[in-house]
Formats: C-alpha cells, sequence, structure tokens
C-alpha cells in the first residue's frame, strides 16, 4: 500500500470521526445533554488512567479477532459474516476442555485453546462447502448458522453444562486453563496478547505468503483468479477456516480470559452479539488487520467509556448507545464505499 493511499485512507478515517461526534453532539443537545460534558466523560473514560485503558483493552479483545473473520472473507471477495455462531462454538469448546477435563498447567490452556478454535473452524465448513458445490450465498448460510449455533450452544450451556445449583452460568475453566489477569482490579489478562499475536500472524499470512497472495487475487474477481491458475475452491475453503479460526479463537478466550466468572452464561449474554460487532471494527480499520488492531481498541474505548457518559455527564443509556452507533457507522462509511466501488468493478 503506499503511503499516499494511507495519508487519503487516514483523512477519511478523521474526517469521518469529526461527522460522527458532531452527529452524535447534535443528537445529545437535541435531548438536552451537555455534549461536551459527555464527550470528555467518554475520553477520560476510556483513556483517562492505566485502570482504565486497561479495561478499554479487554473490551476489544474478543472483537479484534471476530472483525478478522470479516476482513478476511472480504478480501476473498466473501461477505462471510458467521463470526457470531462460530464465537459460541468456541466459547462452548472452551467449557468443554478448560472446564471438565483436568491437565497440567500449560498444556490445559492451550488445548483449550485449539479447541476453541478447532470448534469455531469446523462451525464455518458446512457455509463454505455450501458456497463452494451449491453456489448458496455466504450471507444466508451463516445467518441461518448463527441461530444454529444460538440455540444448540444455549442448550448445551443450559442443561448439559450448568453449574450444580446455579443453573445461570455453565461450570468455570478450571485454573489450570485461565489466563491470569494482568493489573489487579482489572479484567485485562494475558489473552490480550493472544489476540494481537493472532492478528498479527494473520497481517503477515496476507502480506507475504503464497496463499495470502492467492486469497487476495480472488477478492479482485473470479476472472482474475482463473486467469491466474488459482484453485478457487481451496481458496474459499481456506478464507471460511481461517475465519473460523479467529472467531472460534474469540469465543474461548472470552470464557479463559475474561473474569471473574471464567464461564459462559446461559444466556449467552457474556458473548452474544460480539461476532456482529466486529463487522463494524472490520469497517472502521478499513479490513486489515493492523487497522483492526487500533479500530478494536477505539471501539473498546467506546464500549467502556460510555459508562463514565451515564453517570458523570448523566447521558440515558439508550442514549449513549445511539450515539456510540452513530460514531461507528461515520466510520464505517468510507469503507463501505470503498467495498461498493471495488464491487462495480469487477
Amino acid at each position: 500500500m503506499s503511503s499516499s493511499l494511507i495519508y487519503q485512507r487516514l483523512a477519511e478515517t478523521f474526517t469521518a470521526l469529526l461527522i460522527g461526534l458532531f452527529l452524535g453532539a447534535v443528537l445529545m443537545t437535541i435531548y438536552g445533554y451537555d455534549s461536551l460534558l459527555a464527550y470528555s466523560s467518554l475520553f477520560v473514560g476510556a483513556f483517562g488512567s492505566v485502570f482504565d485503558l486497561a479495561e478499554t483493552l479487554a473490551f476489544a479483545m474478543p472483537i479484534m479477532l471476530t472483525a478478522l473473520t470479516f476482513a478476511i472473507g472480504i478480501k476473498a471477495g466473501l461477505f462471510n459474516i458467521g463470526a457470531e455462531g462460530q464465537l459460541y462454538l468456541g466459547a462452548i469448546g472452551a467449557i468443554i476442555v478448560g472446564g471438565l477435563f483436568a491437565l497440567p498447567p500449560g498444556v490445559h490452556m492451550a488445548a483449550t485453546i485449539l479447541t476453541a478454535m478447532l470448534f469455531g473452524a469446523l462451525w464455518s465448513i458446512v457455509p463454505a462447502l455450501l458456497k463452494i458445490f451449491r453456489g448458496v450465498h455466504e450471507v444466508i448460510s451463516t445467518i441461518m448458522f448463527n441461530w444454529i449455533a444460538y440455540y444448540f450452544v444455549m442448550y448445551l450451556a443450559l442443561y448439559q453444562l450448568a453449574e450444580p445449583g446455579r443453573s445461570e452460568k455453565t461450570i468455570s475453566v478450571l485454573e489450570t486453563a485461565r489466563f491470569d489477569v494482568i493489573m489487579p482490579g482489572t479484567s485485562l489478562t494475558g489473552a490480550i496478547f493472544v489476540s494481537v499475536a493472532f492478528t498479527l500472524i494473520i497481517f503477515a499470512y496476507i502480506s507475504i505468503t503464497k496463499s495470502g497472495f492467492e486469497l487476495r487475487i480472488l477478492g479482485a474477481g473470479m476472472d482474475a483468479a482463473r486467469y491466474a491458475g488459482i484453485d478457487i475452491k481451496r481458496v474459499t475453503l481456506s478464507a471460511f477456516l481461517i475465519g473460523g479460526l479467529a472467531a472460534g479463537l474469540a469465543g474461548g478466550l472470552q470464557i479463559i480470559g475474561k473474569p471473574p466468572t471464567y464461564a459462559l452464561y446461559g444466556t449467552l449474554g457474556n458473548i452474544f452479539g460480539l461476532g456482529f460487532d466486529g463487522i463494524g471494527v472490520a469497517l472502521i480499520g478499513r479490513n486489515h488487520p493492523l487497522g483492526i488492531i487500533f479500530a478494536s481498541i477505539f471501539y473498546g474505548g467506546l464500549q467502556h467509556g460510555g459508562r463514565y457518559m451515564e453517570y458523570q455527564a448523566g447521558v440515558a443509556s439508550e442514549l449513549v448507545r445511539a450515539v456510540n452507533g452513530l460514531i461507528i457507522i461515520s466510520l464505517a462509511v468510507p469503507e463501505i464505499v470503498s467495498m461498493l466501488k471495488r464491487l462495480l468493478r469487477r
């Protein structure tokens, strides 16, 4: 990517951010709130102290990975929105291995992480095969599999893996499978390093490997891929599988790397929506792994700092979510426009 293109995208993102902040300020003013106080509370709450930054990073950790699922699909010319369901499977896989098996420290954590990734990848295979052999659009198949995963995992959480006497949550993973808290008093654990490392690995895969080059060629168009002699079926399958690995890892880390429960709620409340949130973060990060790292931290800041908007500026929680939504939508618009232009050129 040329330096001029990087500067252009940064300018577009900064302009979109200003527009989003302006629209949010207008909305808060209409309802009688002090927008300057609200935004200052948001910033201080997200990044005002080391403890707040730690909580912001904790919010960013799973979103970083689900954003990768969507971004990898876009790189391959796919609109894969199956991260939500694959995330659920990764979480329940972590509960099974992390909570039911006693293994040595280190080995237990590694086995739990690998199982979560495997479960996520396996859940992506059927939509991939439907796309490859039957031409079923991935939006339809992944939405269907998201809901199948939701009810399947909820059944397991409520009726098969529930903690005795506490039906609102599953069993907790054993201590040998958990990440330690980095900063006492916060929910940030070593899982953040795994998220960042995996994202950097995907960046290297896309940028310097032959398979990553083939994936990008496929994203440029079917005709280009055929002309280059690329096995379209293989590359399509690999894009789904890599996305499934990322989403499954996100679900697993949300269980073994997010205190205090280290468990899955029966309603799936501690993982619900993280897959869909990743789509917005991927768009903000321009579907680039490095951009996604910064976009997920920004999103985590909105989530954590939004709490401060409520009790310091008095902004109603519903309005906080609306303002955050306006900011996210505004930031996503430049990449949506770019995607549409690429689609029209194909």
